[in-house]
């Protein structure tokens, strides 16, 4: 769902093609590489994307594309009774649905990965021949999912190809490896199996899935399965769990965080510094109600687009209301409240609120995709000769705060795709002077920018910015977007100087996009090491014996006074124990109280960044750690 200024939750896996540098030449491969039916089958797809692998061979996803044949095939070998029903290249390799009559399971994997390789030996180039309908069904004819298939292409009017290597022949719109030379066997290795409704509806049969990678060479193999052991250790569910940032409850539901007060201290602080970005350009907070009426999001256009992810409510009276699953339409009746004159533009308002998504279930996941979602949104209302300022203002705060976390930035320029007009509100007209606004804007910040056609919002063009953590993994973060048609709908304007009415635009700008996602980014990306200014506990005091704990005491008070987030670990356990405990909470600083620092009065300090750093007097860290936390340095370790 599009979301009025906010990234909020990231594009659905079975719905969005994140596009890389030439975004044509993307869909060209995944029209001509992708199996049949992946996409709208199977709520677990994921479209690849050319820039996960920099670069990436175009051949790479016919290659995944076949290994996930020979997976096929190597199964119905093993499991001559299994149904196979459809097989994609996905992101980082190959999967394959099967109905099985037997138990398969993980310990199954490397059986069915021999019988590949095995089987690859004997397998000469793909061939393909086109066949008629009553052919394909007599192929097929013990395998229900084919035919159900076979009847949707029929339908479609297209014709029934299939792919044959070796002695295997699968319905296939084709897409293979030009050579079977370029199937590597040790390029590739089964990963994990798990359940999937076929053609992504619970109320259908659950079949087998089997999961692989595959790459050109081996060590880009190894290369991605190194990440991936690296990722696992970064994982955002498990350090904010570790950490004690938040937590789920199937009484609550799920998709639904609770944060807990490390966790609310964190989300409180981010948008604290978000809040002072954009006080010092001219923002106002407001606040808006958690539900409306059903008529408001008739008039913006969202009820018809996206009445199936809102969670409706209907009052015992009969009125339809729903929860707000984005800000924009609130804010443009507090801009309607009354009659603007130009000069009292541009209007900003900021407002960092909950909004609410029916999220299926399969889709949600940790912080990342979530029903609540928490969104730093803002709207501008302004003239379209403000334009230009206003984005370059917005910008300014963008690149201050990811600056802040040690990102790169780079921007795509979000389009809308004039094959599928009917996607957009607005004329052609409008987006054309709107797309050429902010590409304008790209060039005069010399900013490294893409095209991204069709990644426009349903109501206008926007600047989204991307940036790579450190397992390079690319996530857009925050956008920015314009919007001419909303203020159209709600009949907004200003009064201009000739005494007229005039119609406004509309900025949506968002930095978080919402604090939940980009959380569970940098929990990821700094491995849960949040610099001094946004840790929940900024400094811990470790006195080593009993007869150092008042001295703690006392030194735990004045860094309280001094705004400094500090605690006392005075436990029975031993003090290596307590150190590693420490260090496992990540805490920046720790502080060890003894004989030494009582009789003179100074402090050991040891930085989990910088690692021991000697003695210290109290007044010479607080200055310390006062200028670390205004500078908002980023934590140097990742």
């Amino acid at each position: 769902m599009e979301e009025g200024g906010s990234t909020g939750n990231p594009p659905k896996k079975n719905c969005t093609f994140r596009k890389a540098s030439s975004p044509k030449k993307v869909k060209i491969l995944a029209s001509r590489f992708l199996s049949r039916y992946p996409a709208d089958d199977s709520p677990d797809f994921i479209f690849f994307t050319l820039q996960s692998y920099s670069p990436m061979s175009e051949k790479l996803p016919a290659i995944r594309h076949s290994f996930a044949h020979l997976l096929a095939a190597a199964v119905l070998k093993l499991y001559p009774d299994a149904l196979p029903t459809i097989g994609p290249a996905i992101e980082d390799g190959f999967y394959y649905d099967f109905d099985f009559t037997s138990h398969v399971s993980d310990e199954n994997l490397k059986r069915i990965e021999k019988e590949m390789r095995h089987i690859l030996k004997t397998w000469k180039d793909f061939s393909s021949r086109e066949v008629a309908a009553e052919e394909a069904r007599n192929i097929f004819a013990t395998n229900p999912y084919k035919l159900e298939l076979i009847d949707d292409i029929i339908g479609k009017g297209e014709p029934i190809t299939l792919y044959r290597s070796g002695d295997f022949e699968d319905l296939c719109r084709g897409g293979h490896a030009e050579t079977i030379s370029l199937m590597r066997p040790d390029a590739f290795t089964l990963t994990r199996i798990a359940g999937a409704y076929w053609r992504g509806d619970e109320k259908r049969k659950m079949l087998t899935r089997i999961y692989g990678y595959a790459f050109e060479n081996k060590a880009e193999l190894d290369t991605h399965i190194a990440r991936i052991e690296e990722a696992k250790k970064r994982d955002h569910k498990k350090i904010g769990i570790d950490l004690d940032l938040f937590t789920f409850s199937d009484l609550v539901g799920s998709g639904l965080p609770l944060w807990t007060p490390r966790g609310t201290l964190l989300r409180t602080l981010l948008d604290q510094y978000v809040w002072e970005l954009r006080s010092k350009a001219g923002y106002e907070r407001v606040e808006i109600p958690h539900i409306t009426k059903k008529d408001l999001y008739i008039t913006s256009g969202h009820w018809d687009k996206f009445k199936d992810e809102l969670f409706r409510i209907t009052t015992r009276e009969g009125h339809e209301f729903a929860m707000k699953p984005m800000n924009c339409p609130h804010h443009t009746q507090i801009y309607a409240r009354r009659q603007w004159s130009y000069r009292e533009l541009p209007q900003r308002y900021a407002n960092t609120t909950m909004c609410y998504r029916d999220e299926q279930s399969g889709e949600l996941s940790g912080l990342s995709r979530v029903r609540s979602l928490t969104q730093d949104d803002a709207h501008v209302f302004c003239r379209m000769s403000q334009t230009k300022e206003e984005f370059v203002k917005i910008w300014n705060i963008v690149q201050t705060f990811y600056g802040s976390f040690g990102f790169d930035l780079r921007v795509r320029i979000s389009k809308h795709d004039p094959s599928t007009p009917d996607s957009y509100l607005g004329t052609e007209e409008q987006w054309r002077r709107a797309e050429t606004i902010l590409e304008d804007i790209a060039k005069e910040k010399n900013a490294d920018a893409f095209d991204g056609i069709g990644e426009a919002a349903f109501y206008g063009p926007k600047l989204d910015f991307m940036t790579k953590d450190a397992l390079g993994r690319e996530w857009q973060v925050a956008t920015i977007q314009l919007d001419m048609s909303m203020p159209e709908r709600f009949d907004l304007s200003c009064i201009n100087e000739k005494g007229e009415h005039e119609r406004i635009v509309m900025i949506h700008a968002a930095i978080m996009g919402s604090i939940e996602r980009f959380l569970s980014m940098l929990i990821e990306n700094i491995a849960g090491n949040f610099p001094l200014w946004l840790a929940p506990e900024q400094v811990r005091i470790l006195p080593i014996g009993e007869g150092h704990q008042a001295y703690a005491k006392i030194l735990e008070t004045t860094l309280g006074k001094a705004s400094i987030r500090v605690s006392v670990d005075a436990s029975s356990e031993s003090l290596g124990k307590r150190i590693r405990n420490a260090k496992l909470q990540k805490i920046p600083y720790l502080i060890v109280v003894g004989d030494k620092e009582v009789s003179t009065d100074t402090l050991s300090l040891e930085s989990r960044d910088r690692g021991q750093l000697g003695s210290i007097d109290t007044d010479a860290l607080i200055i310390q750690l006062h200028t670390e936390i205004a500078d908002k340095r980023f934590s140097e370790r990742s």
